[in-house]
Parts: structure tokens; sequence; C-alpha cells
């Protein structure tokens, strides 16, 4: 799990700091939740979740003019507790005095930005939600194949990166290289990205590094891509039986997720570029109901009993 702190809010969303900055202290946002603290400014901080972000609009803060000069430095002091990460105003809303004083007091970020309640509710939920996600990291390449995000794993020295090249000269594009950052945002909603020290570059034995952007255009990368599929590369065993229609459907499981999985074997002569590209076509097709390996299944099951009743 990532760590977000208000510095990293003030940088991500342009946030004016309003209290002494020597007195703040930029302590750890433990949760996506944001609290908007109307019962608190009514007097009633019985079940006040203090952990969570403080976002103060025009109906708490319309509200709080009304209160007599002692609710109001009671509600402010309520409010600003050692566990609070931050209290952010709305609509470039200025912080009312108590608030900064009590603020102060316990080093709590009083910070202020342009933004509609809402809106900035919303926006500020779903970047907690991305950065506070469970995250972990798989060594593979993450490609982005028709609006398919392929993960391709394997043994080191398998072909993965070489294959990922192929692929970004036929148009798609790279997300990472050797290692991918896994988070899982949603229920069964698995994104991944390349760190930042890698990000658009590319590994290729006896090459060495290449920045797939410079090379190939701002088209050819994406910054993260929600994970679809995974690719499995093996060396190919004379000896192992692997599927040959499509109808046994593996899983790979990240967190509470299960990603369908195929297994490819590597071996000379193989063009695994196009086979992955047609992989996550065919995948595309199983999600719009269109099976292929079971549409055969059953016109051969059809031609058997064809078969059968012209014997009886």
């Amino acid at each position: 799990m990532g760590e977000v702190t208000a510095k990293d809010l003030i940088k991500e969303f342009k946030f004016k700091l309003l209290n002494n900055e020597e007195a703040v202290a930029f302590r750890p946002v433990t949760t996506s939740d944001i609290s908007r603290p109307g019962m608190e400014m009514a007097g009633y901080f019985t079940y006040y979740p203090a952990k969570r972000i403080q976002l103060l609009g025009k109906t708490e803060m319309s509200f709080y003019d009304e209160l007599d000069e002692e609710a109001k430095i009671d509600r402010m002091e309520g409010l600003c507790t050692y566990d609070t990460p931050a209290i952010i105003l709305s609509r470039g809303m200025e912080a009312p005095e108590n608030l900064i004083e009590a603020a102060d007091r316990v080093g709590v970020p009083v910070l202020s930005s342009p933004m509609t309640t809402t809106r900035l509710s919303s926006q500020l939920t779903t970047f907690l939600e991305s950065r506070l996600a469970p995250m972990t990291a798989v060594h593979g390449v993450l490609i982005d194949i028709y609006g398919i995000g392929v993960l391709i794993t394997g043994s080191s020295g398998v072909g993965k990166s070489e294959t990922a090249l192929d692929l970004v000269r036929r148009g798609h594009r790279l997300v990472a290289d050797d290692s991918v950052e896994i988070r899982e945002e949603h229920d069964n909603v698995l994104v991944g990205r390349a760190p930042e020290l890698i990000k658009h570059l590319l590994e290729i034995r006896g090459l060495g590094i290449i920045n797939v952007m410079t090379l190939f255009g701002a088209g050819s990368v994406r910054n993260f891509k929600r994970i679809g599929l995974t690719i499995d590369l093996e060396i190919w065993d004379q000896k192992k039986q692997y599927d040959r229609l499509g109808l046994d459907e593996e899983t790979i499981k990240i967190f509470d997720t299960d990603l369908p999985k195929i297994t490819l074997p590597v071996r000379p002569g193989r063009n695994l570029a196009v086979i992955i590209e047609v992989a996550a076509m065919n995948f595309r097709l199983k999600r719009m109901g269109i099976n292929a390996a079971e549409q055969f299944s059953e016109r051969l099951n059809h031609v058997i009993e064809e078969s059968d009743r012209e014997e009886y």
C-alpha cells in the first residue's frame, strides 16, 4: 500500500496551504473515505472520523457563521486532532481564524481549493483509492494490445522484452517492462504501471536499455493500464501436453481477482508477437460472447450425433 500525505495532495491538486507551514505535521492519509463534518459542526463528536480528510463546503461554513463565538472555537478545536491528516475548504473559501489557531496547535494542514465541494470530493476519493490500493510487483511485461492490458510473464531470458519490442513495432503500447506494479483499485480491477525509475524503458539483451517513447513516439507508451489477460511464456517441453483447442481455461489469482491465463510454449520459428496479438483479439471476442473453441466443439458433437443416427 502506498503512502499519501497532505504534501502529495498539495502537489497533485495545487492546493493552497492556509496555515503556518512550520507548525504543520504531514501525517499519512490511511483511508480514501472523505468526511464532511456536518454533525460535528452541530456539536456531535461522538463518532467523529478523525483519521479521514475533513472537507468543509459552503453548507458547513454557512452553518459555522451562525454560531456564537464560544461554539465556533469549540467546533474548530473538535475538528483538529492529532489524527486528522488535513482539513480542506472548497470554493476557494478562506479559513476562519479559529480554525487556523486550532490547526496550528496540533499540526493539521488547512488547505484551500477553488473546486466545488462535490467535484473535489469525487476527485480526492478517486486519487486516494488509486494511491492507497493494495500493491504488488510482478516480474513481466505489460502491453496494451487493442485495448486489452496483456501481462506477459515467464522465466528470465525467455523473450518477454523482445516480444514486447515486436508488439510496439506493430503499433501496440508499452506500459511496463521487467517490473510491473499492480494495484487492486476496485473489486476485480487490477491496474498495472511501471516503477518511476524504469518508466518507458525496455531492456533488450545484447542491445541494452532503449527509450520506447523516444524511439517510437508518445503513442507507443501508456502510463497505466487495467490488466485483462495474462500470457505465460515457457520453453517448449516435448513431454508436456499443451492445449490445442482452447477449451481449457486457466486462471491466475492476484489479490482477490482471477485473471484468465494462457500458457504459450516458446521455440524457434514461432512468431510470439503475432500469437499474442491474436490471443488478445480472441479474448475480446470471448468477452463479446463469441468462443471459437466452443463453436468447434458444438459442430464436432453435431457431426458425431449425425453419424450415429446414420449408423442406426
